[in-house]
Parts: C-alpha cells; sequence; structure tokens
C-alpha cells in the first residue's frame, strides 16, 4: 500500500497539468463527478459578478452590442472548436443538450437522400437522447432501429437516413471507434450524429478530420462551464448551406431584427440558434473555457489514460476479491476518461464513500463511477479513493 502511495506521490510530482489544479475551488475531498459536474475554476464568480454589475446593472440593454453579447454563441462556440478537433465557424452554443439533439437529428433526416426512413440509435443511448429521436421519429415519419455501436456497420443499409451514437458510453465509461462508425455511416450514404457529452474535454475528438456530420455536446462535464451552462451544435461546413433546423428562431434569422414574417436563415454555424441566448450562464462558460489556453488535448488524453491506469491498479492491489468488477474497457482505445465499477450494493458503497470525502456517483441498479478530469485530478487522489473504497468494502487499510 505504501508503494502505491509513493508511486502516486511520483507521478503527481512528474505531472505537467498538475499546476492546472490550482486554477479550481477545491476541498479536501477527491472530486471524481468531473464527468458529472466540472468544478469551479476561481477566476469566474469574479467574471459573473462583472456581468452582473457592470454589463447588466450598469451598461443594461447596451451591452448586447459593447459587452458582445450578441455574437456570444459564436464566438464561445469557436473557443469550444479546438477542444473537438474543428475548425472555427462550425460551432454554435446555446439550449440544452436534448434541444440540440432534436434539431441535429431532425436536420439530419433533412440532409440524408430521400426515400430514407430509419433513424439508427445507439440501444444504450443516455435515455434523453433516446426520447429526443423517438419523438423526432414520430414528427419526421421515420423509424428507430436500435442497434449496437459495435454493430453500426451492418445495420447500414439503403434505408438509413441518420444515426446517433455517444462517443462515450455514460454508464460503462466504453469509448466508441467514431472515426472507423463515421466512416461507415457516412459510406452508406447517409449522416452520423454525435453525442459529445461524455467524451468533449476529456479526450480528442477530430469532428473536422473525421468528417463527421453533426455534433452536440453539453459544457458542464469535463469542460467545467457549470451547472445548467448551455450545450453546443456542430455543424460540418459542408453541411452549413444546407442545414434546415427544425426550431427556425429569430436569431437564427440573416437578419433578426427586421422582424419579417417569413424566415430567411442566416449562413452557417448561426442556423443552429434559436431564441435569446441565457448570458449568464454563456458568460460564466465563456470565462470557465479560459481555463483550456495553452492546453493540449493530446496532453489531457495521456494524463486520463494514466490516472484511470493507476486507479484500476490500485482497486485490484486493495479492494477485497470479488466485491468490484470493472465494467469499463482495459484497452485504451476503448476507455474514455471513468473507472465503473459493478458492486452489488453500489447505493449504499457510494453513500459511504462521499461521506468520507471521496465523491463519485452512480447508476442503478449496480454501477459506482468515478469520473477522471485531469484538469484537477490527481494520481495521489486515485491512490486515496481507492484505498478509501477497500475500506467501505471492508478491507483494511493502512
Amino acid at each position: 500500500m505504501s508503494d502505491l502511495r509513493e508511486r502516486a506521490q511520483a507521478l503527481d510530482t512528474g505531472d505537467a497539468l498538475a499546476p492546472l489544479r490550482e486554477l479550481f475551488t477545491l476541498d479536501d475531498t477527491v472530486y471524481l463527478d468531473g464527468n458529472s459536474l466540472g468544478a469551479l475554476p476561481r477566476h469566474v464568480p469574479a467574471r459573473v459578478q462583472e456581468v452582473l454589475t457592470r454589463e447588466w446593472g450598469e451598461l443594461r440593454i447596451r451591452s448586447w452590442g459593447e459587452s458582445g453579447w450578441w455574437t456570444a454563441p459564436e464566438r464561445i462556440g469557436d473557443r469550444i472548436a479546438p477542444i473537438v478537433g474543428a475548425a472555427a465557424g462550425q460551432i454554435v452554443v446555446g439550449d440544452s443538450t436534448s434541444v440540440n439533439v432534436f434539431k441535429a437529428l431532425v436536420a439530419a433526416t433533412r440532409l440524408a437522400p430521400e426515400g430514407r426512413d430509419e433513424i439508427l440509435v445507439d440501444a444504450r443511448t443516455f435515455p434523453t437522447d433516446g426520447y429526443i429521436a423517438a419523438s423526432a421519429a414520430r414528427m419526421t415519419g421515420h423509424r428507430i432501429v436500435p442497434v449496437d455501436p459495435a454493430d453500426v456497420p451492418d445495420a447500414l443499409g439503403p434505408r438509413t437516413a441518420a444515426v446517433l451514437l455517444n462517443h462515450v458510453d455514460y454508464r460503462s465509461g466504453r469509448l466508441h471507434d467514431l472515426p472507423g462508425l463515421t466512416a461507415a455511416v457516412r459510406a452508406a450514404g447517409a449522416i452520423a450524429v454525435w453525442d459529445l457529452c461524455h467524451s468533449a474535454g476529456a479526450l480528442p475528438v477530430g469532428l473536422d478530420e473525421h468528417g463527421v456530420d453533426l455534433a452536440v455536446g453539453c459544457t458542464y462535464k469535463y469542460l467545467n462551464g457549470g451547472p445548467g451552462s448551455p450545450a453546443y451544435l456542430y455543424v460540418a461546413e459542408r453541411h452549413q448551406a444546407s442545414f434546415d433546423s427544425p426550431l427556425p428562431g429569430w436569431t437564427s434569422h440573416a437578419d433578426p431584427f427586421a422582424m419579417t414574417p417569413g424566415y430567411t436563415p442566416a449562413d452557417g454555424a448561426v442556423r443552429g440558434r434559436v431564441g435569446t441566448p441565457d448570458i449568464l450562464s454563456m458568460l460564466a462558460l465563456e470565462a470557465s473555457l479560459d481555463v483550456w489556453d495553452g492546453v493540449g488535448i493530446e496532453a489531457v488524453r495521456a494524463k486520463s489514460l494514466a490516472l484511470t491506469d493507476f486507479f484500476l491498479e490500485c482497486v485490484e492491489a486493495y479492494a477485497p476479491e470479488g466485491r468490484v468488477t470493472s465494467v469499463t474497457p482495459a484497452a485504451h482505445a476503448e476507455r474514455g476518461s471513468q473507472v465503473a465499477l459493478r458492486c452489488d450494493d453500489a447505493e449504499p458503497v457510494m453513500a459511504e464513500l462521499i461521506a468520507r470525502g471521496v465523491v463519485g456517483d452512480l447508476r442503478r441498479p449496480d454501477v459506482l463511477r468515478f469520473g477522471f478530469t485531469p484538469l484537477y485530478v490527481g494520481f495521489a487522489d486515485a491512490e486515496r479513493a481507492a484505498r478509501v473504497l477497500a475500506g467501505v468494502l471492508g478491507a483494511p487499510t493502512a
């Protein structure tokens, strides 16, 4: 046990990302729930206070122009773009992930060749994605086909209009083959739509490099945007001229202040906008993204894999045999930035972990989830979490 503690200290000493931890508001707990809600960057409260007191309190309506409120959705989209491997001008920020899934999926059916009436959906998808997909299918006259992501190539056919997939499975932490699956979907003449909620900010995505058509993601997990911070929509440049949003709002109009009864869409990713932006959350997110300045996503991925490897090693060394089993793939090519452990009494175990200062979460009935955010989680955190887990499970700890 002492050997693992010493290794953790050595790994933290050599970690080039370790200084980033000081940019966040953290306490003495081990916070392994950044895959649900990222930690607060220290400078964000001052920025939000400035928005409240000066931009809203003093400038008021003038801030739409003078403070850049109106252009925030595209400007912040361009801040997110390099994190997910996209060129500028293809991401717009706003609305929730659910709303953006709806926009993307309906638009995908409109981009697909005529005569196609099937939407393939990840059979293990986060429930809301499935609910939204089912509603979009009813509205557009399409049929939902649930499919395991690994089986997508065999399920594709001349009737496939669109495919909605999760880059990382929210329950198990499995990383799906975005490059290969996107290539297969496009070769079949369909439109690939990816949900990046559990990958953006934790690992390279490569939207442009891999030819993704449409993508959505949240900003309150690994991007640390704050609770309920707005999501984003990626529309590949090649699709922007024909992107037909099912929610054509006034802020996506080519001339929004003309207030004309007829709708003419704006050029570019702006077509993904709908209504008035949620400025307070939007600007808190923009400030939060400052922590990414100068940070390469490849370095983040390398640390993520090292952290999850080390945590799994510590769990194997410390935990009583047979009490927990990893459901997260061991292969790096198949792993996101979380570790999911199957545990028969997961709910009381997680409650006791939190009481002892290790904050993860669970997915009923039997999965303990531990999210590793490389910007502020260290190797000593991983070792301590495994040690405390072993104590909760009944193993003696020193």
